[in-house]
């Protein structure tokens, strides 16, 4: 089957809060008429980035158009969860043009690739392209960069600490995979500081890969998709820390979902969300919000010293304004401190 018969599928992966929402929420606003549909990977039990997603209100891609798999990491439940969801979209009438993918921060994007080598889902679709998304303020600071020293103090400070870092593998594995590396957050570098941050991820990415800097995930669709890389045929050459495991476990990170008060205005709980994320531990918070007197509802994102926030769509009728937040850190962390935080 050619692959122009074939529908064709784009998995955009990407550490915690590196902006992949906002990179999808703008290519659903800018579609030209492309019909989308989403299948989006939560961390946790809220369904907050595909909630966000539904309200973009675009005929391109409907809240029928997005579906939410909130059962676990989508690379570790293939054939459970994510084949199932797929053929849901394959088989409708009227089917997509394009399937896009949002992992989870902790995905790793081979195990999911290799589920397109599948001869049910060969015959039907195409991998168009893997892209990577990463906070280009946190690689500078060598927060995920392979610096060999750095975990030689870590170890020596923390007698606990693993031999390899987790969050590091996982960003190595989503570079090794990546056709095209997003460099997001790159309004809050200067020149000298991105370009040396674009030279980094040329370095670790795939010869073929060239980083691409961008602002809220701003970047024209059609950059994104149509590469027609035919992942699956070549994603066994792309290498990975994990190659020799046959499963993976995310036991290293800590969840849960907080209700929280209406606020009087969005400076206080952005206030507060700042410094629940001081927490040691906490890697990200993410939710919506009532803010009182307001009919539109807060999205709120937050990871490392940033915090965004943005009203994305009117409350509707009769729906419950719940204000939630998503908590998302390493294992272990202090929740009762988070919680105090949050809720204070």
């Amino acid at each position: 089957m050619s692959l122009a018969a074939k529908t064709p599928v784009t998995v955009i992966t990407g550490f915690l809060g590196a902006g992949k929402t906002s990179l999808i929420r703008h290519m659903l606003e800018n579609a030209n008429g492309k019909k989308l549909a989403l299948i989006i990977n939560e961390f946790g039990d809220l369904g907050i980035d595909g909630d966000i997603l539904k309200g973009c209100g675009d005929e391109t891609c409907t809240e029928d158009d997005v579906l939410e798999l909130t059962n676990g990491c989508i690379c570790c439940t293939v054939a459970d969860d994510f084949i199932p969801t797929l053929e849901i979209l394959l088989d409708r009438e009227d089917r997509p043009d394009h399937i896009v993918i949002e992992t989870s921060g902790l995905a790793l994007p081979k195990p999911l690739v290799k589920a397109f080598q599948w001869p049910e889902v060969r015959s039907r679709t195409t991998v168009d392209g893997v892209i990577t998304v990463v906070d280009g303020p946190a690689v500078k600071a060598g927060l995920f960069a392979d610096d060999p020293e750095l975990i030689k103090k870590q170890r020596e400070a923390d007698p606990t600490l693993d031999h390899e870092n987790p969050l590091e593998e996982v960003f190595g594995d989503q570079l090794a995979c990546a056709d095209m590396v997003i460099v997001n957050k790159s309004d809050m570098l200067d020149g000298s500081d991105l370009n040396d941050v674009l030279a980094l991820i040329n370095g670790e990415a795939r010869t073929s890969v060239e980083a691409i800097p961008a602002v809220h995930g701003r970047l024209d669709p059609g950059i994104i998709l149509g590469l027609a890389a035919a992942v699956e045929d070549d994603v066994d050459q792309r290498p990975s820390c994990h190659d020799d495991e046959e499963e993976h476990e995310h036991d290293d990170f800590d969840t849960f979902t907080l209700d929280v008060a209406s606020a009087l205005e969005p400076a206080l709980i952005v206030e507060r969300v700042k410094l629940a994320l001081g927490e040691m531990g906490v890697l990200r918070i993410k939710g919506v919000a009532e803010i009182e007197g307001k009919p539109a509802r807060l999205v709120i994102q937050g990871v490392g010293e940033r915090v965004d926030h943005y009203y994305d769509r009117p409350w509707e009728t009769g729906e419950n304004r719940a204000s939630q937040l998503v908590v998302i850190g390493l294992q272990g962390f202090d929740r009762a401190a988070v919680e105090a935080r949050l809720l204070k």
